[in-house]
């Protein structure tokens, strides 16, 4: 992206103004050429859920022009599976071609339009049964944190907005653009978009027998084949009770944990260096190719050498046995 990217956020009656702010947070942060502006369907106030209305420096024309539009989400309790004739209006503004992304309960309204007919999606869980009675032939992924589909980019509840974001710099410009604006906003900057919305264990208390430690020290020997078994030696406890406290402290088991860090690490090394493919499973625990080809396929729709040529262009050419790589298009 070599010109200013004009992100249009349209605030909707009764908007939660977290989630509205969250576009601006990130891409701003990202200081690479976004420009993030907010706009209401009338050109005037919008009332929030909390207690107070905002007034939006632009109208629906600037949905017009918009490279990104975004749509945060509203009270729950006032949505409706057809669209306000104002709202249906604006969204008809946007025009073709533009990326459009949901947050939260955002989705409804892009349902509402006809924008998700066929495609995949999310929404917040506790919303998923009602968006399944209104909109069937929309395929709902209620788990999940954000699912991209062709152009539409929808989101889960609240923070996931923040992911979502998060992705889409990552997505534009690499991940040390989205590194950088993570760290600007003290984030976490990589929750893989399969994970799942929420913990269905309570929070535990802060103790010493946490799996912090353990998950630092992993992260600084990722270039090893560390196992289960590895963890919890080093946190000194049994693979049972790593598992369980594993699964409390971060929603997922410790093998699937290192898996992600794995893809992540790998993605940074794909985008950030020219080091060959071989050198980069070795440096995040492969022991071949195959095996980083598998799990990059399998989590990002693309093999590795096709995934530095979408996100590295200026490395050099693959080697014949990479060329072999396909990208999927979501």
């Amino acid at each position: 992206m070599s010109t200013t990217h004009l992100v249009a956020v349209l605030a909707l009656d009764h908007v939660y103004p977290f989630e509205l702010g969250i576009p601006a947070r990130i891409f701003d942060a990202a200081d690479a050429g976004y420009d993030t502006r907010v706009c209401s369907a009338t050109g005037g106030p919008v009332p929030t859920n909390a207690g107070f209305s905002i007034t939006p420096e632009h109208g629906p024309e600037l949905l017009d022009r918009a490279d990104t539009v975004i749509v945060p989400p509203i009270d729950p309790y006032r949505l409706s599976p057809t669209l306000a004739r104002d709202v249906r209006a604006a969204l008809d503004r946007v025009r073709p071609g533009a990326r459009i992304a949901s947050i939260c309960t955002g989705g409804f309204f892009l349902a509402a339009a006809g924008l998700l007919d066929g495609r995949r999606a999310t929404t917040h869980w506790e919303c998923a049964p009602l968006f399944r009675s209104w909109f069937p032939e929309v395929e709902l992924q209620e788990n999940v944190l954000f699912v991209h589909d062709g152009r539409i980019h929808t989101s889960a509840g609240a923070a996931a907005g923040i992911d979502l974001c998060l992705d889409l710099v990552r997505r534009d410009h690499g991940g040390r653009v989205a590194n950088t604006a993570a760290r600007r906003c003290v984030v976490a900057p990589f929750r893989e978009g399969g994970q799942a919305q929420f913990i269905d264990r309570p929070v535990p208390e802060i103790q010493d027998a946490s799996t912090s430690p353990t998950r630092d020290w992993a992260l600084a020997h990722l270039d090893t084949q560390l196992t289960v078994a590895d963890l919890a030696r080093h946190a000194r406890v049994s693979d049972r009770t790593l598992e369980r406290r594993f699964v409390e402290e971060t929603g997922l088991a410790p093998r699937r944990w290192l898996t992600i860090q794995r893809v992540q690490r790998a993605r940074e090394l794909l985008e950030e260096t020219d080091l060959p493919v071989e050198q980069v499973a070795a440096a995040v625990g492969y022991a071949t190719v195959a095996s980083l080809r598998h799990h990059l396929t399998r989590h990002l729709g693309a093999a590795p050498a096709a995934y530095r040529r979408a996100f590295h262009p200026d490395a050099p050419a693959s080697s014949p046995k990479e060329s072999t790589d396909h990208v999927h298009v979501d």
